[in-house]
């Protein structure tokens, strides 16, 4: 009997160990943050509260639609911070009903340890932008200024979102900046394939980011890294509609960083405008290098243009090709890519004249327009074929 007295003190005090080493639950009801209500004052409460606990503490958002007119969150914070996202929060339809002066619905900044979680949705009802077309952000726009996009990481480090779904946003669907460390795990990312400058996750001076086991179907870029991303992987990631999986543009201007370590590797790209992209501006000031990029094991369906380097990117003609692009791009290797091109000319490799590209490795493609074996397309650059690949055509 002693001994058992002795087991069961013991396990008690190991469950309430358990116990306390569990982080606190904050359940946003605690702050006035109930169903069919705007609950954005009860998350600014929530915030405080959780960030300022000297222990892990979550916040927690149940089942039920609530509004949000926007926020605006920031650390450093005492301990990890959690967000679980369990119900569906929409912004405003009207632009000038959410928050002012933030160009993010939904800003996380300086914050090291946060995890934002659950099978919740972020709907930024963006169909009434959508609707305006290039003319929302046109130069000189009153719109312009004021069209949000759903979910901001800025200088949040050591960090995982996992699970949670982006919606309908207004502009791009994730923008994450000036990062360390951060995960993107089982995301969801979804709008129509006409709505405009959606999106999906654009990374910009950030390091170590892993996306993983996401579903991307949006208006524009799945997956964009702008200049700075460093040591990015992308793996398992389904995408299409969409603009495919871009590095860049970059080169537009001088501030711009170095890109480099990028793998793109499983992932399935479906209807897009674009697969695998490297895109920088003619005609432009920026000379910084794009270096060390791998997309391999990538899967093509009636894909437009499923495998390109575009050093002559000009949309809508806002620019002059009359100078090259000084981006140097170096050490890309397209391994193991096969499936369907629309377009006879399945490899497109168009470098700048003023810096040819620099290895650039072709490793068993193996792509087909209408039943025939698709056609690579390159210039001033000279590629090592590994395997089956298209030879290349001036």
């Amino acid at each position: 009997m002693k001994n058992f007295r002795i087991a069961v003190i013991v396990s008690f005090l190991f469950l309430a160990d358990y116990s306390a080493a569990q982080p606190g639950v904050l359940p946003i009801s605690k702050f006035g943050g109930t169903p069919n209500s705007d609950i954005t004052q009860a998350f600014i409460k929530a915030w405080a509260q959780a960030c300022a606990s000297p222990t892990p503490t979550k916040i927690l958002i149940s089942a039920g639609i609530y509004k949000l007119t926007g926020i605006d969150v920031r650390g450093p914070c005492k301990a990890p911070i959690g967000v679980q996202v369990e119900g569906t929060i929409q912004a405003p339809s009207d632009i000038n009903l959410v928050q002012k002066g933030s160009d993010q619905w939904v800003r996380f900044q300086y914050i090291n340890s946060l995890t934002l979680s659950g099978k919740g949705v972020f709907d930024g009802q963006g169909a009434l932008v959508w609707k305006k077309g290039g003319a929302a952000w046109s130069k000189g726009s009153s719109t312009s200024t004021k069209i949000s996009m759903n979910l901001g990481f800025n200088f949040v480090n050591n960090s995982i979102i996992r699970d949670i779904t982006s919606k309908d946003s207004k502009f791009f669907h994730i923008n994450v900046l000036g990062c360390n460390n951060i995960t993107f795990d089982g995301v969801t990312i979804t709008a129509p394939a006409m709505s405009p400058n959606t999106d999906g996750i654009h990374l910009g001076r950030s390091t170590d980011v892993k996306i993983l086991n996401t579903n991307i179907a949006t208006g524009d870029d799945c997956v964009s890294l702008g200049d700075g991303s460093r040591k990015v992987i992308v793996q398992n990631v389904n995408c299409g509609p969409g603009h495919g999986i871009s590095v860049g543009s970059l080169g537009k201007y001088t501030t711009e960083d170095h890109v480099e370590g990028l793998l793109v590797k499983n992932c399935t790209l479906k209807e897009t405008d674009n697969g695998v992209r490297i895109k920088t501006w003619p005609s432009s000031p920026g000379t910084i290098t794009i270096t060390d990029m791998h997309f391999e094991d990538i899967t093509m369906i009636n894909v437009l243009n499923p495998v390109i380097i575009d050093q002559e990117y000009c949309p809508w003609n806002q620019c002059s090709k009359q100078t090259p692009s000084k981006i140097k791009i170096s050490k890309v290797s397209f391994k193991n890519i096969h499936g369907t091109s629309k377009t006879p000319e399945g490899v497109i490799l168009v470098c700048s004249s003023g810096v040819p590209c620099d290895g650039v490795e072709l490793n068993n493609i193996d792509l087909t327009f209408n039943g025939a074996p698709a056609k690579a397309k390159c210039s001033n650059v000279k590629p090592i074929v590994i395997g089956k690949a298209p030879a290349c055509q001036a």
